[in-house]
């Protein structure tokens, strides 16, 4: 079986989507089971948002990384995850800290994270939209193991004409 290598920039973010995902649950799960009634319930409250807001954004780390296999080369894209990443230390972090310190100037940091997630999801968008698909791509099964048309020319079988994965 042949080894596939990933574009850098999708590896790079996959790989923080994942471990921000696996941050966010701990982190959520520390604060269902340690920090519930030890603190009081705007601190909670705060903790949770921050919660929330740390695995949507892992979710947006990763759908930056699936965009990065058929754009790796997209300079906004990078934008995109990096200010992602960002948001999520400066919006996430500052409420972590904020519930479990109560030192209220923190509070003072959590809009730069929240403009930077704002500014991911435009950036994002403005990728999506800037992306172009060549349609004289390879996008044969061998290509995209998930599936995907070969526009024409040889299928990964040696056959001449369209193909799918879906006609095997």
């Amino acid at each position: 079986m042949q080894e596939t290598r990933l574009p850098d920039t999708a590896r790079l973010f996959i790989a923080l989507g994942a471990a921000a995902m696996a941050l966010g649950v701990a982190l959520g799960a520390f604060g269902a089971h340690v920090l519930d009634g030890r603190l009081a319930p705007g601190l909670v409250r705060a903790y949770r948002t921050g919660v929330e807001y740390h695995l949507v954004h892992g979710l947006g780390l990763l759908a930056v990384g699936a965009m990065a296999l058929r754009v790796p080369a997209s300079r906004p894209l990078a934008w995109a995850g990096a200010l992602m990443a960002a948001g999520i230390v400066l919006f996430s972090g500052s409420l972590y800290l904020l519930a479990l310190t109560g030192a209220r100037w923190l509070g003072a940091v959590t809009p730069f994270g929240g403009v930077a997630f704002i500014a991911a999801w435009v950036t994002l968008a403005y990728a999506a939209l800037r992306a172009r698909g060549d349609r004289n791509q390879d996008t044969s099964c061998e290509a995209h193991p998930v599936g995907g048309r070969a526009p024409t020319g040889q299928n990964p079988r040696g056959e001449t004409g369209p193909t799918s994965s879906h006609s095997r």
